[in-house]
């Protein structure tokens, strides 16, 4: 077969014979129309193959307890998909229920050729892809848009920190952090679809409606690439010492569209990676960041089924967690009192009403939140499960390798190592308001997101 855009980001995962019809996209992870080697490989098989190129989504409710306020972020992000992909003749459909249910009905209505689709590392869309695997017999190739360098191509196993990855993947990434080439119009394509209704989709989607939109984020690729460049021109110069204070406006805030795909990180460190009159100390500190702890939480959650619960434990963690199961906890709190941020600890629940309202939470309070959990659960395992039900109810960047790899991290000691023994934490590596107090003015952040009424 002809060499797609980039091989090396070609996985096969089932060769077979290719139908009369169009090759076929199915977007999930990647969420955009730019910049995205994905729908690049797609285009260029079908080209090749004579074809004509079909981009889907399936839409699924309830997926890993998704909010409104992310199923509308997400939404409005793919009527933009739409609306790019339109102009360049390319098709759009959304397919409504379980991906391995209607994707393979849709291939076999359309007789697909080929099926193209991004890389994602979690549980679930692994099984997915594995599912529609089985259930077709055309050929079937994912491609890696969201890492930089690819993840099977950084490592085949789960590393055992960022020290041991990040060797690998300095040594790769000159080869891979290049260009994108645009995506072309696709003039042979016939018919296009009707537009979606897109108020009619929103208004079907099953979910949990308590927790609404974050205003002022607006969703999309068009909005990431704005708030790109501010993050350039404002927040760049100063990110290595700015990004650690969480009274300080010197975080990127680009997770939320890196989470769904509507900016490539790639677009983002090769924008930073040419910003030269900002110090190398910035630009270094950023690309740690989009780059190696990233990827890092990639290759954690691939190369480990159970990302998400304390099974991903390392022995030397899970050991000095038993040790310490029965020690007796300062304070043990229902769920429900975490989520309504009712604890005694007012800076923790300032870091949980400011997920809670803003669909964020500063890097810093996010390490120093999950911590306390495990401090005020009765045991590790529940503790485990609050942070993640919190996290992906609130965040607009939950249901993420990020989010899941912070949590083992902070919980778990995954990509840690032991540190001073304590009541309840063990080896677990320990935080405290003192330590919060040396580190930026807690009684600020406080006041900030615990308004009176």
């Amino acid at each position: 077969m002809k060499t797609a855009v980039d091989a090396r980001r070609r996985h096969l995962l089932r060769e077979g014979r290719p139908g009369k019809g169009p090759v076929v996209y199915w977007m999930s992870r990647d969420q955009r129309a730019n910049d995205n080697w994905a729908l690049l490989a797609a285009q260029e098989d079908a080209n090749w193959r004579e074809r004509e190129l079909a981009v889907v989504f399936c839409l699924a409710s309830g997926f890993l307890g998704a909010t409104r306020r992310a199923y509308d972020f997400m939404l409005h992000g793919l009527r933009e998909v739409e609306e790019r992909l339109r102009k360049l003749r390319i098709p759009f459909r959304l397919l409504d229920g379980d991906p391995v249910e209607t994707l393979p009905r849709f291939l076999r209505e359309t007789d697909a050729a080929e099926l193209v689709t991004d890389f994602d590392p979690l549980r679930l869309k692994q099984s997915w892809r594995k599912q529609v695997s089985d259930a077709i017999s055309i050929p079937f190739v994912e491609i890696d848009a969201h890492n930089i360098v690819p993840c099977r191509q950084a490592s085949d196993k789960r590393e055992w920190a960022a020290a041991t990855l990040r060797p690998k993947l300095l040594r790769l990434l000159p080869a891979f952090l290049t260009d994108f080439p645009p995506l072309e119009p696709m003039p042979g394509n016939t018919a296009l679809p009707p537009s979606i209704d897109w108020k009619r989709v929103s208004a079907n989607i099953s979910c949990d409606e308590s927790v609404g939109e974050v205003v002022g984020r607006e969703p999309g690729q068009l909005a990431a690439e704005k708030e790109l460049a501010k993050f350039l021109k404002h927040r760049l110069k100063g990110y290595s010492s700015a990004r650690n204070d969480p009274n300080i406006d010197g975080q990127s805030h680009l997770s939320p569209w890196l989470h769904f795909g509507h900016l490539a990180p790639q677009r983002v460190a090769l924008e930073v990676s040419r910003a030269v009159s900002i110090p190398d100390e910035d630009r270094a500190a950023f690309l740690e960041q989009i780059v190696v702890r990233r990827e890092l939480a990639d290759n954690f959650c691939f190369y480990e089924p159970n990302h998400d619960t304390f099974a991903a434990t390392p022995a030397w963690a899970k050991h000095t967690l038993e040790e310490h199961r029965p020690d007796t906890r300062p304070f043990i709190y229902r769920f429900d009192v975490f989520d309504r941020a009712q604890t005694h600890d007012l800076l923790w629940n300032a870091a949980q009403m400011e997920m809670r309202s803003s669909g964020s939470m500063h890097n810093y309070m996010r390490m120093y939140w999950c911590k306390k959990i495990l401090e005020w659960s009765a045991s590790p395992e529940e503790a485990w499960r609050t942070a993640v039900l919190l996290n992906d109810r609130y965040e607009l960047d939950g249901r993420d390798p990020n989010g899941y790899t912070g949590i083992a991290w902070s919980i778990g000691g995954v990509h840690d190592r032991p540190w001073k023994s304590r009541p309840v934490f063990g080896s677990i590596r320990y935080m405290n308001d003192r330590g919060c107090r040396t580190k930026f003015h807690v009684d600020e952040y406080i006041t900030r997101w615990l308004k009176p009424g």
